[in-house]
């Protein structure tokens, strides 16, 4: 029996381009017809499910019920871009709050995903811009971590944090939980600052995974996301797109 590859897209820290990502690997992946994929919202704020043409306000059946209700998954009717797509919306803001006394809260998410594992063979979830309890839920529930970071010197200071969360995770929780690989996002290699982070990103974590090439910084995903498409569709030629190809090409060849 195959393998799901269930990926977490995680940085504590927003406007990584996180979501973006998100999606359009998951587009990528799916345009390969053998790739069975589903993305789920995890972020309270429902980016993602607004990028995938749904209203989240009008959706009633969400990640939240799965979560905290324990029910079933749900999973929306119709495939999005060729991709089975769980929704958020407000209510998944109160999870945080819900769960804090929960029993077994950390297993949450990998038990409602346990019975669909064989429908899907990549499963891609958008993490909140966080360490609290949904991001903690998400990363147990994963069996890789990919990391985009923005290529600033903030940004790459807080990636301490984040792997620190991985190695406790991996300790406790989610021993075989993996590291697929850390994505640079926003680069403008004509920006001395941004070099040298990205540079510095290559030395320091390239010894624990493997560091993909630089997203580079363009307001075409910001049209993508209003346009509610991934990139490939509305900028098919776009340099970022040989990147993200690169990027679904290493996810496919996972252990």
């Amino acid at each position: 029996m195959t393998k799901t590859h269930i990926i977490a897209l995680f940085n504590q820290s927003g406007g990584v381009g996180k979501t973006s990502l998100t999606m359009n690997l998951g587009y990528h992946l799916a345009q390969k017809k053998k790739n069975r994929v589903l993305l789920i919202d995890m972020d309270p704020q429902a980016s993602l499910t607004t990028f995938m043409g749904l209203e989240p306000e009008n959706i009633t059946q969400t990640i939240y019920q799965a979560v905290v209700g324990e029910e079933d998954l749900p999973v929306y009717p119709e495939l999005i871009h060729g991709m089975s797509f769980t929704p958020a919306n407000i209510n998944l803001s109160a999870a945080e709050l819900e769960l804090v006394a929960a029993l077994m809260r950390e297993m949450r998410l990998k038990n409602a995903l346990t019975p669909v594992l064989d429908k899907y063979d990549y499963i891609l979830i958008d993490c909140p811009p966080s360490l609290g309890i949904l991001s903690v839920v998400s990363l147990v529930a994963a069996t890789h971590v990919l990391v985009p970071i923005q290529c600033q010197f903030k940004s790459f200071q807080g990636t301490d944090l984040l792997l620190k969360t991985v190695a406790r995770l991996r300790k406790g929780a989610n021993p075989s939980l993996a590291i697929a690989g850390f994505i640079p996002t926003m680069y403008d290699a004509r920006t001395a600052q941004e070099s040298r982070t990205y540079e510095a990103i290559k030395e320091q974590l390239s010894p624990l995974a493997t560091v993909f090439d630089p997203i580079p910084k363009t307001i075409a995903f910001a049209d993508a996301s209003e346009a509610r498409l991934p990139l490939a569709i509305t900028n098919p030629k776009h340099p970022a797109i040989r990147v993200m190809k690169k990027i679904t090409s290493a996810l496919e060849k996972l252990p």
